[in-house]
């Protein structure tokens, strides 16, 4: 028979939820709904409080060509980071799993990438994958200008995807070993003695047993990949050259902080925010049907 707690004192557990419910309305409901007002209101040119101006932010966000183009590369980073970030996380937690010689040692090495700030991170990876220090300018001597991401966009792309994309190896490396650790053992030994090898059994077997845990994954990292990268992209490039890395939530920090202009910022906060929410709705919606839970 199933036993149940059960809290005759209401108030206890009112108690035990009113700090989680103040942390999340001053820490979001409180913001979302600031950014909604100035979305659709323009501050007045000496101060003294807010017009109300509709969709008239939004109409102007949507005319600009260069807002377009933040939201491609935003989708093309997402895109491109997170397969690469969950298939070297794969990668390694099968042959984590594996218990090749030193698997402890990578085990605990591979999980030290995510504890790493996104600042930090974002400086050592500027001088490693800077033209002018570190191996890239030895290899620069060899082929001058083959590597310069101060004057080439795509450069720049590449090198703030791999910034990203190495630092959630270590976070997604995480679960899936943990997942792949779950399966029965037995599983794996029987189709060791039919004859299949640790490839066949890596995509007969395991990772099709792994789907909920890939799928969340994939959820959390398109996610972070929209809202988690301005560290990065700041300390690294600043969004340069020529906006090549300016990605959408750098766009929203440097029209209101730097340009002043908090109603088109806040505008493209509550875009960014539309778009996350529908491309989880999606992912639910079309892949979620393919994951075997059990």
């Amino acid at each position: 028979m199933e036993k149940r707690a059960i809290f005759t004192n209401k108030w206890l557990g009112i108690a035990f939820i009113l700090p989680q419910l103040f942390l999340i309305f001053t820490f979001f409901y409180w913001p979302a709904s600031q950014a909604l007002y100035w979305a659709f209101t323009l501050q007045r040119p000496w101060g003294g409080g807010n017009d109300w101006v509709g969709f008239s932010n939004f109409a102007a966000l949507f005319s600009d060509p260069v807002y377009w183009q933040s939201v491609v590369r935003s989708l093309v980073f997402a895109a491109i980071s997170t397969g690469l970030a969950m298939g070297s996380a794969l990668g390694l937690a099968l042959l984590v799993d594996r218990q090749l010689s030193g698997h402890r040692i990578y085990r605990t090495m591979f999980v030290w990438p995510y504890a790493i700030s996104a600042p930090a991170l974002g400086l050592a990876f500027r001088f490693m994958l800077g033209s002018d220090a570190g191996l890239i300018a030895f290899v620069n001597q060899i082929w001058p200008g083959i590597w310069n991401p101060t004057i080439n966009g795509y450069d720049a792309m590449a090198a703030v995807i791999f910034a990203f994309s190495w630092k959630f190896v270590g976070y997604n490396f995480i679960f899936t070993l943990a997942a792949l650790q779950a399966i029965p053992r037995s599983q794996i030994e029987a189709a060791a003695m039919d004859g299949a090898g640790w490839l066949r059994r890596a995509f007969d077997i395991q990772i099709p047993l792994l789907t909920p845990t890939l799928f969340f994954l994939l959820v959390i990292n398109i996610t972070d990949s929209f809202q988690d990268s301005f560290g990065i992209v700041d300390i690294m490039t600043s969004g340069g050259p020529a906006r090549a890395t300016e990605l959408m939530v750098y766009k929203i920090y440097f029209d209101g902080f730097k340009g002043l202009d908090y109603s088109g910022a806040a505008a493209q906060s509550i875009v960014l925010m539309l778009l996350v929410i529908g491309l989880t709705i999606a992912q639910f919606r079309f892949l979620e049907r393919r994951v075997h839970y059990r």
